[in-house]
């Protein structure tokens, strides 16, 4: 007995614990009851925080570190009281991350293929993998596979001018070609497009541009690919101009023609989403495809009384959509449409509701699965953030008694639809603003009442039209149907061209942070996929991520990972760069990164700024601090005495060759040296920060096979220099 109660106080807390455990698993419990619909649609996000992580992590220690403490934390939920979601949830959610990153690290390696080291001249015999027509710029992109030429990659990308090409050139023919050429490039400014990342995954060794005319050697044509391009040329000649790109865009998915003035002003009045094979495109073709077929068979009342035509009806829907996004490139926000496209079609053939989010998880996962690298592209965030946004918009129920069909004159039909519209197209433009700055820092305005009229128009008149005209054209009758083609394209392009005049229609925004972009991505995702007033705390993340991103500074000071180019901020928030004849790529680059949307000045007319052919000097004042930039912009050497000194009185010094060990800057040396370890250069004075392009010790394959390039490179410049000091001492 005395044994008894002394043992009774040290296990009465020991209750006390276990209750309020079992007590506080009940909760949890009841609170992811209340969601169990919803849990599903987490498993593309957790993957996706895996694959993210391994983009995110730089080193290969860290990315076995992130797998390690994945299966850790899967193995610790184990603990956990049997027989619950909250379990199974715990388990689930972390392999699930520890699979995205495995990915996304198996397919870099399962794509890897040898990349140029140093630019060279190459003469050499190809297949042509690829044509994209470029008509605004006059020239052919060809991807190409070199045949017997093992000192070049697999496959390289060469620009050629239409002049210097052989006439009907078509995809499999053999060409010989001179070109030369380079490994692909990285961001040339911090938040820049990372070409040498997406070419990795391109399997892309090499690019360059053609030398000289290009001779054809034999023909094995593909088929598939002749007739896309011989239908995109056909018809660029039945309609005219930016519309003929445009109808070129909606039948075979070739943009070459669209002339860029014309598409930035769809990009600046939210329109250019319409540029892109996507879901209205593919929807519009299955629903046409399903409602003739539909119709055309119920005349018959044989045929009506005696076969299921909605299934049938479904199926040439179906089989027209796939046969769409084949004839399109079948790139892969297009297939991501199919299958929607198609699922939403057998599930209304079986008499249920497949429009769902579940359906949209689904996609996602199944694009992921096969293409991990597709998350950090626009292409995927952009086409799955659309549809996301509005099927959960459609899904919410005051929406649903908005559109609900109902008793009521034709102007209340017309007025409902139309501020449906309004609303859908609302719900998108704030989904897709964040990715948007994030990816091309500039996001249109007034996306939302051009789309009233844009996608009707677009769904209804020109891709009706368009259809009707190829088809007519067989017997020779399509005249009237391409008439009137042109005739909505025009107009399509006139909304364009007005909204994108309206005052403060584009938005443009310098830098989103990382972090605060993922930060927004959460906060939307929580809001989106819970159900019930738990959803409300995504709004905490979504706009502290807003806040963050709109109170960063945009850069005072860009330099090019060249060394060649840079672009200073003057005191009164003047752009201007320091090469008069930098190209529009780099100016646009710059202003882009820079958060202008006006024309870039040059340093020679920035005040504060002394010029010369060899080297510029700009002074500038920023929290009543003085700051010193001195930058070379010729290939002279100038002399050593001045210019150690110049470098002694200045904050940072800038070159695209390697400065003398006796230039010492107060604060910071960017020469070629500095340079090709760190990239291109993002400077702010008042926080006194330095953003990179590279990161030291990053380990992911494009950046090891970026530095063997810049390591050949050094090499070959070395012995440049070698030589001609030995030439100058022989002199």
């Amino acid at each position: 007995m005395d044994a008894v109660f002394d043992s009774a106080p040290s296990t009465l807390p020991e209750t006390r614990q276990s209750g309020l455990l079992t007590r506080l698993n009940s909760k949890i419990e009841a609170a992811i009851d209340t969601q169990r619909d919803q849990l599903p649609l987490w498993l593309p996000v957790m993957l996706g925080c895996g694959i993210a992580a391994w983009f995110v992590l730089s080193e290969r220690s860290d990315w076995i570190a992130w797998i390690a403490a994945m299966f850790g934390l899967a193995a610790a939920s184990l603990m956990a009281p049997r027989h619950g979601r909250f379990r199974r949830l715990m388990i689930i959610a972390p392999l699930t991350c520890a699979l995205g990153c495995g990915l996304a690290w198996l397919r870099s390696e399962t794509v890897a293929a040898p990349v140029l080291s140093r630019p060279s001249i190459a003469t050499f015999s190809a297949r042509v993998e690829r044509i994209d027509v470029q008509v605004t710029k006059d020239r052919l992109r060809l991807t190409l596979l070199p045949i017997a030429a093992p000192e070049l990659p697999p496959r390289v990308r060469v620009n050629v001018d239409v002049a210097n090409a052989p006439p009907r050139l078509v995809v499999g023919e053999r060409i010989r070609i001179r070109a030369r050429l380079m490994g692909p490039q990285p961001a040339s400014v911090p938040g820049g497009y990372d070409f040498s990342r997406a070419a990795w995954f391109m399997e892309l060794g090499a690019t360059g541009k053609s030398l000289g005319p290009v001779v054809r050697e034999g023909s094995e044509p593909t088929r598939a690919q002749g007739f896309r391009d011989r239908l995109s040329a056909h018809i660029k000649t039945r309609v005219e101009g930016s519309a003929g790109g445009i109808a070129a865009a909606f039948a075979t998915g070739d943009r070459g023609g669209i002339a860029t003035a014309d598409e930035d002003a769809m990009r600046a009045s939210g329109l250019t989403h319409l540029l892109s094979i996507s879901g209205l495109h593919v929807t519009a073709v299955v629903g046409a495809v399903m409602l003739l077929t539909l119709r055309l068979m119920a005349l018959s009342t044989r045929l009506a009384l005696r076969l299921p035509l909605i299934v049938i009806a479904a199926g040439a829907g179906a089989s027209a959509g796939i046969g769409y996004t084949l004839l399109t490139g079948a790139e892969i926000p297009t297939i991501r449409s199919c299958v929607a496209a198609v699922l939403i079609v057998i599930g209304g053939a079986l008499g249920r509701q497949a429009f769902t989010l579940r359906l949209v998880a689904g996609g996602a996962l199944a694009v992921l699965l096969v293409w991990p690298e597709s998350l950090i592209g626009p292409s995927f965030q952009l086409s799955f953030a659309a549809i996301t946004s509005l099927v959960a918009l459609h899904e919410w129920v005051p929406v649903q008694r908005l559109v609900a069909g109902r008793d009521e004159s034709i102007f209340l039909k017309v007025g409902r639809g139309m501020l449906s519209l309004l609303l859908t197209g609302i719900a998108v433009e704030v989904a897709l603003a964040p990715i948007a700055l994030f990816h091309f820092h500039r996001q249109g305005l007034y996306g939302a009442l051009a789309n009233i009229v844009a996608i009707p128009l677009t769904t209804f008149v020109t891709m009706p039209c368009e259809a009707l005209a190829i088809m007519f054209d067989t017997v020779g009758l399509g005249a009237p149907f391409w008439w009137l083609t042109g005739l909505s394209l025009n107009l399509l392009l006139g909304i364009a061209r007005h909204v994108a005049a309206w005052p403060g229609a584009l938005a443009a925004l310098a830098s989103v942070p990382t972090t605060a972009f993922a930060m927004m991505l959460g906060g939307a995702l929580w809001v989106i996929l819970w159900r019930g007033r738990v959803r409300a705390l995504g709004f905490v993340p979504l706009l502290a991520g807003a806040v963050w991103s709109l109170a960063i500074p945009p850069p005072d000071l860009l330099v090019t990972g060249d060394g060649k180019h840079l672009a200073v901020r003057s005191d009164g928030g003047r752009l201007a760069t320091l090469r008069t004849r930098a190209g529009d790529y780099v100016r646009s680059t710059l202003a882009e990164r820079a958060g202008e949307l006006g024309e870039l000045g040059d340093l020679d007319t920035l005040p504060g700024a002394v010029c010369s052919d060899d080297v510029c000097r700009v002074t500038l004042m920023r929290d009543g601090r003085v700051w010193r930039i001195v930058a070379t912009r010729s290939r002279f050497i100038l002399p050593i005495e001045a210019f150690v000194a110049e470098c002694a009185a200045a904050d940072i010094v800038i070159s695209d060759r390697r400065l003398p060990r006796t230039c010492k800057p107060k604060w910071l040396k960017a020469d070629r040296p500095m340079l090709e370890q760190t990239g291109g250069l993002a400077i702010n004075f008042a926080s006194r920060t330095v953003a990179a392009v590279s990161v030291v010790g990053d380990d992911h394959p494009w950046v090891v096979a970026q530095r063997a390039a810049v390591g050949a490179e050094r090499v070959k410049y070395l012995r440049e220099v070698s030589r001609r000091t030995s030439d100058n001492v022989a002199n």
